[in-house]
């Protein structure tokens, strides 16, 4: 008589769900973790009884040292970065993503050397389970110290002249394009571009997009004119076109913020907007919908950005290898354009 086959062992992810939890918390439930409720783990623990799951010496030496916690760290300058628009709806959905998986989500700021060195030791020592790194600039010294972690780090957008392994980044030179397209398209022929900074990926890859559009209109591109991405900067930024450029008659931002100081600029020298010039911004932030008039703009799915970069990292913790991944954008059109 043939021997009976040997029974197979059952796995973390059957454990998970016939717990109703994510692979994540099963593993810490298993091996004590802090910071998973008692509902959980006695969910977890039936699990294993019915299942007769045998967790695996090595995952469990792993997760032992789990923190807990994943960082989001932004490496700026302005300690009010966290205040912008922008990167409130990308810690909503960071958090959110988090919660699913029994993490805290701790909030660093790279906004001098002391706080960047206090980063670097974050990576170093493993203060968190995982690290997501955002707005970083050409030659930002967190790249390299990036690389060299202990621990998983995922990038919120690529860095200048890097491509990490893990990273969710959205179409900024797609975005950028329809933008432009759709202003020439309605016979704009003089639209110029503020970039974001040109020392961010996102600035290059904005304007990027812009040039690709005029030069298949075969229309001339105009030299970037750098802001950094606030509403000052692009006040700024369209007052210097009008003194350069009185012709222009569409203008390109490389975000909502920017683009809402050039329509101040321009009503305060009395054009009109679209009628005199067009105006398209990219981001679809809540002042999108309030400018006057309200702006058309690139939606790019925010919250989509820190959940997917939560996700990816959740996933790293389990033992997985994701794979990059670029979030869609699309035009919204309003009055502005």
């Amino acid at each position: 008589m043939a021997e009976d086959a040997p029974r197979r062992q059952p796995t973390l992810d059957e454990v998970a769900e016939r717990a109703g939890v994510s692979r994540s918390v099963a593993s810490r439930a298993l091996n004590n973790a802090p910071h998973v409720s008692r509902a959980k783990r006695e969910a977890v623990a039936r699990a294993v009884r019915q299942l007769g799951y045998v967790p695996n010496p090595t995952a469990r030496a792993l997760a032992t040292r789990q923190t807990g916690a994943a960082a989001l760290v932004v490496s700026g300058e302005d300690p009010s970065i966290f205040a912008d628009p922008f990167f409130g709806q990308v810690i909503v959905g960071a958090s959110a993503a988090l919660e699913e998986a029994d993490l805290h989500l701790t909030l660093c700021l790279a906004a001098s050397d002391r706080g960047r060195k206090r980063v670097a030791e974050l990576l170093r020592s493993r203060g968190a389970d995982g690290v997501m790194l955002m707005a970083l600039r050409e030659d930002d010294p967190l790249t390299r110290i990036a690389e060299e972690a202990r621990m998983p780090v995922v990038f919120g957008g690529r860095p200048v002249g890097s491509t990490p392994r893990w990273y969710v980044d959205v179409d900024n030179v797609g975005g950028a394009r329809e933008a432009t397209e759709h202003m020439v398209a309605r016979g704009r022929t003089r639209v110029a571009a503020i970039c974001g900074r040109l020392d961010t990926e996102a600035g290059r890859a904005r304007y990027r997009g812009y040039r690709d559009a005029m030069l298949a209109a075969g229309l001339e591109p105009f030299p970037p004119r750098e802001g950094d991405f606030t509403e000052p900067s692009g006040a700024a930024a369209m007052a210097a076109l009008l003194a350069n450029h009185p012709d222009v008659d569409g203008v390109f931002a490389a975000n909502d913020n920017m683009a809402a100081g050039a329509l101040r600029t321009l009503r305060k020298a009395g054009r009109q907007v679209p009628d005199d010039v067009a105006v398209v911004g990219f981001d679809d932030l809540a002042v999108a919908q309030i400018a006057d008039p309200p702006l058309t703009t690139v939606h790019q799915p925010i919250q989509a950005l820190g959940r997917e970069m939560a996700r990816t990292l959740v996933a790293l913790l389990d033992g997985q290898d994701p794979t990059p991944l670029i979030l869609p954008t699309r035009l919204v059109v309003r009055s502005s354009a």
